[in-house]
């Protein structure tokens, strides 16, 4: 089946569901939404997916999860909808494959002196990404993605070495990335791709919708777009 026939299936399927088209401190400061390319129709189909987010998230989630991951998560038992500092003093020492680390070291960078709410919304943004077809289709694609200026999140090319410092820090943000990757709701930033800190006020922010506003960063995702734009 073409990607075309394969999405546009998927919109009529989202369509009949939604009943209707409606729209709806460690930081990287490159994380550019004009440094995104234009994909064509992907980006198109992407356009119209959004419009559709009358139905319910939870919905859409439980409709494309793949059963693999449906697995993992129930292995793991129920996520909480918001982490928090005492749920992950239960957990086990969180460890994982590549994906793991890429998503465990992001949040390290971008993130350790935040608390556990503010870590969850970066790893959010992350996994938007992975959703979103005008960015790489995997954790490690997302977060060592190049622009212009070097790369998405400054801290991956910054020409100093990643070195783990703080093995408290990592073994905490490596619990909330395994909690993300194993389904944790992604409840704190509506579908936000963007982020900066509240000391910078890049260009682009002002167009962008603003989702939330949690710890040192504030969250956004593209102008809302309906097919009547």
């Amino acid at each position: 089946m073409s990607v075309l026939k394969s999405w546009t299936g998927g919109a009529i399927v989202l369509l009949a569901l939604a009943g209707g088209l409606r729209a709806e401190v460690t930081v990287s400061q490159s994380n550019d939404p004009s440094e995104v390319a234009e994909q064509g129709l992907m980006s198109v189909l992407w356009q119209e997916r959004s419009a559709m987010s009358a139905i319910d998230k939870r919905r859409v989630t439980a409709l494309t999860m793949a059963p693999a991951h449906s697995k993992s998560v129930a292995r793991k038992g129920a996520l909480p909808g918001v982490l928090s500092a005492s749920w992950l003093a239960q957990q086990p020492k969180a460890t994982g494959g590549a994906q793991f680390e890429c998503l465990s070291k992001a949040l390290y960078f971008e993130a350790r002196g935040e608390n556990v709410k503010g870590q969850q919304a970066v790893a959010e943004v992350i996994l938007n990404r992975v959703d979103d077809p005008r960015f790489p289709g995997s954790i490690c694609g997302v977060v060592h993605q190049s622009n212009s200026r070097g790369c998405q999140f400054s801290w991956y090319c910054d020409g100093r070495a990643d070195a783990v410092h703080n093995s408290g820090a990592f073994a905490r943000v490596g619990k909330v990335a395994r909690a993300m990757i194993d389904g944790a709701p992604r409840s704190l930033t509506d579908g936000a791709t963007y982020f900066h800190t509240r000391n910078s006020y890049p260009r682009w922010s002002r167009v962008f919708d603003k989702t939330a506003a949690i710890g040192h960063h504030l969250f956004y995702a593209d102008p809302i777009r309906t097919a009547s734009n």
